[in-house]
């Protein structure tokens, strides 16, 4: 197996489910996360994640106790052919983690950044050679979600973005390619404009929190879920394609798109989601929300599986 041995530097719930995934894949993981409580933390994730990945099909090679826990970070990496760093989102951590591990990987080792925010330019200052350093981010959860955006550089060595894909799409995962360097990557930038509308329209006084969150699992989310809104639109317009659905159309995007909300996440702003949301929850904690929302993505998984 390739990179059968892997590392995972943060135990939070990024790091401890991407755990849960390589050792669903049949390879070894060895975990650092400097919090005392990491270790019960991981354990515990990765007891939860089991089930719904087992359904999915994706620990037939697994096992759930081919993992360690080390004091630091440089112990955690000595041997492992792939890193995953899934540490706090602040520059001085991530470098300060780097400046620890770079002599004690292996020569042929990768390692890839969960950052969402980070960019891989401002993330490889932080290395004396900055050839073997990739992003590759997840969706959350990363054992349940498949999506992983990667990307590399002209820093970045020959073969390398290559054999991380292969790595993420041997343990289940889809990659998309990042070929400029921009904030939030690809996915956090549309799920960002989106949510800007979404509370436009709660600010506005359109709709509630609610039914807004209900607007789009109950309608477009669907549809995204099985295609993406450029072919989407492609197929709505039947025989004429998105030539004459940008004909047809072309007036009435252009006005939404002119009349699309400008919002700030503010304190009002904040304080009127955090209320619509509680209303939304109807008493149900944040675990038995979690609860549900993997529920529901696994039994979509479950359902397109080999529809692709």
């Amino acid at each position: 197996m390739e990179f059968a041995h892997t590392a995972s530097l943060g135990g939070g719930v990024i790091g401890a489910s991407w755990t849960a995934l390589f050792l669903a894949s049949g390879r070894s993981v060895a975990v650092y996360d400097p919090a005392p409580t990491a270790e019960k933390q991981v354990r515990g994730y990765i007891e939860t994640a089991w089930p719904a990945m087992a359904e999915l099909g994706l620990t037939a090679n697994g096992d759930p106790d081919a993992v360690t826990f080390h004091a630091s970070a440089p112990e955690a990496v000595r041997g492992a052919a792939f890193i995953q760093e899934s540490v706090p989102e602040r520059l001085p951590v991530k470098h300060a983690l780097f400046g620890e591990i770079e002599r004690e990987m292996d020569k042929d080792a990768i390692l890839a950044s969960s950052a969402s925010g980070l960019t891989l330019g401002q993330m490889q200052s932080g290395w004396k050679d900055p050839s073997r350093i990739i992003l590759g981010h997840p969706f959350n959860p990363p054992h349940l979600i498949p999506l992983v955006e990667v990307m590399g550089n002209d820093r970045t060595a020959d073969g390398i973005v290559e054999a991380a894909e292969r790595f993420y799409e041997s343990t289940g995962k889809t990659t998309i390619r990042v070929n400029k360097e921009i904030a939030g990557h690809v996915a956090n930038r549309l799920q960002a404009a989106v949510w800007r509308e979404a509370i436009s329209l709660v600010m506005q006084g359109v709709a509630s929190v609610e039914d807004v969150d209900k607007a789009m699992w109950a309608g477009p989310g669907l549809r995204w879920a099985a295609m993406g809104p450029t072919m989407l639109f492609n197929l709505g317009a039947g025989e004429g394609g998105l030539a004459a659905f940008c004909d047809h159309f072309a007036e009435t995007f252009n006005g939404w798109w002119d009349d699309l909300g400008q919002v700030h996440l503010n304190e009002d702003v904040a304080q009127t989601l955090i209320t619509g949301v509680q209303d939304e929850a109807q008493g149900q904690t944040p675990a038995e929300l979690s609860a549900k929302r993997d529920a529901l993505i696994t039994a979509m998984q479950k359902a397109t599986a080999g529809l692709r």
